[in-house]
């Protein structure tokens, strides 16, 4: 089991996202990110968060503002607890190059059209929405499956359900998700 943050830095209608493209054999290689990363011992998620938004960006981020958790079944041979939070208060000096490739800030109306894992695309619209959400992604890896339109691929199933932690008699807002994302064989785990 791993526990770590994720952090969407705001301001000015902008997102600060990092482009991974530096870490050779990065299993995030080419996609764009929020900040964040894995407890060390003894953290609370907010000072975790804290923590590796200043190691990624050299920003300090004040109060920031817990949205969810989110459940990675079998990412990277673990079960990953992902705390999501966003941060508009903030101070220090943008770090202008970072290990892991570039930041930058971007459109609020433009993050969701970087190239962004499948399940980001589920869920950070979700952060807009005031509630507190928990979602499930299940990873299973696969060597070949049929498609929808009958090509064999080689790929990685990514089943994403949002679990409401609101009892409701409106089912309106409980989304269940089958994203299919098609990643280089060097990508997987274990290669």
């Amino acid at each position: 089991m791993i526990l770590a943050t994720l952090c969407y830095v705001k301001k000015d209608g902008q997102t600060l996202m990092i482009h991974r493209n530096k870490r050779p054999n990065d299993i995030h290689e080419g996609k764009w990110n929020g900040l964040g990363g894995k407890f060390e011992k003894g953290e609370s998620p907010e000072e975790c968060v804290i923590r590796e938004v200043w190691e990624e960006s050299g920003l300090t981020i004040h109060a920031p503002r817990l949205h969810g958790l989110l459940t990675f079944t079998n990412f990277k041979g673990n079960n990953w607890y992902v705390y999501v939070f966003t941060a508009h208060d903030f101070e220090g000096r943008l770090l202008q190059e970072v290990p892991e490739g570039k930041l930058e800030w971007i459109p609020d109306d433009e993050v969701l059209n970087l190239p962004l894992w499948d399940s980001d695309q589920v869920f950070l619209p979700w952060l807009a929405q005031g509630r507190f959400f928990s979602a499930k992604i299940q990873l299973r890896w696969r060597s070949i499956y049929q498609s929808r339109c009958g090509v064999l691929l080689t790929d990685r199933e990514v089943y994403f359900l949002k679990i409401p932690l609101i009892k409701n008699t409106d089912r309106s807002h409980q989304c269940n998700y089958q994203i299919k994302h098609r990643i280089p064989d060097h990508q997987r785990a274990g290669n």
